[in-house]
């Protein structure tokens, strides 16, 4: 009886996340925020069936994480920013919760890594959490390395903590490999619940490394390219039409 009881909640758990991946993915490409709110409250319900799930969790929390993203790219305002801080702070509690599950998750190392270095904002901060962002980076790596999303945030991280010309051709360099890696996982069909995020963003990074560099054709060419993948990526854009102005 307990056997069966537990199938039929696996069974509800499985139903609940393939229905929040889907609206993941259809939130992304639309690039709305609610959306994003629907696909976690769907992981919710996942985590809640089959709590030691390590996936449910892990995309609960990309999807707070993208939610945050999203609020992070509306014009600045004190609700707006309190927002992101909370979805910050969901993202970090469920990528914790999927380490405790799985203690060699790279996704949510890396995803960790990220969020730890969106808290720091000033000396203090550096202090007190750049010793765990940096553990949380070195895991990412032991575990994935050959992981596109790991080696994209990853150069991400380094783009924004970039001191000099030097700093940003590392992160060129981490985000190029990303883009190999997201070309070869493009190859093979995603297993039932796998990620596929991330591409696009890529796309756009490398088009931003690109140009603080002084590469501007480089830079537009990969901004097209990202645009290509996700027409709505409003960085890209603004970029572009800064490069490519009307005439």
């Amino acid at each position: 009886m307990a056997s069966a009881l537990m199938l039929r909640a696996d069974d509800a758990s499985g139903k609940f996340t393939s229905e929040g991946i889907a609206e993941f993915n259809a939130a992304f490409q639309a690039w709305d925020g609610g959306r994003f709110w629907n696909a976690a409250e769907l992981f919710k319900k996942a985590a809640a069936k089959s709590p030691g799930s390590a996936v449910n969790h892990y995309w609960l929390g990309a999807a707070h994480f993208h939610r945050m993203l999203y609020y992070r790219s509306l014009a600045a305002s004190d609700l707006n920013t309190s927002t992101a801080h909370a979805e910050r702070d969901q993202a970090m509690a469920a990528f914790e919760i999927t380490l405790k599950l799985d203690a060699q998750h790279a996704e949510s190392h890396a995803l960790l890594g990220t969020l730890y270095g969106m808290k720091i904002d000033g000396m203090i901060d550096g202090i007190r959490y750049g010793r765990t962002l940096q553990e949380h980076q070195k895991k990412a790596l032991a575990s994935g390395a050959d992981n596109p999303r790991v080696q994209y945030l990853l150069g991400t991280g380094l783009f924004h903590t970039a001191k000099d010309a030097a700093d940003r051709r590392e992160a060129l360099k981490i985000l190029l490999i990303a883009e190999k890696l997201f070309v070869a996982e493009r190859k093979h069909p995603p297993k039932p619940f796998d990620p596929r995020w991330g591409r696009s963003s890529c796309l756009t990074f490398i088009g931003q490394t690109y140009l603080s560099l002084g590469h501007k054709p480089e830079a537009a060419d990969y901004f097209r390219k990202a645009l290509v993948e996700h027409p709505v990526d409003h960085v890209a854009k603004a970029e572009l039409a800064r490069l490519s102005p009307a005439n």
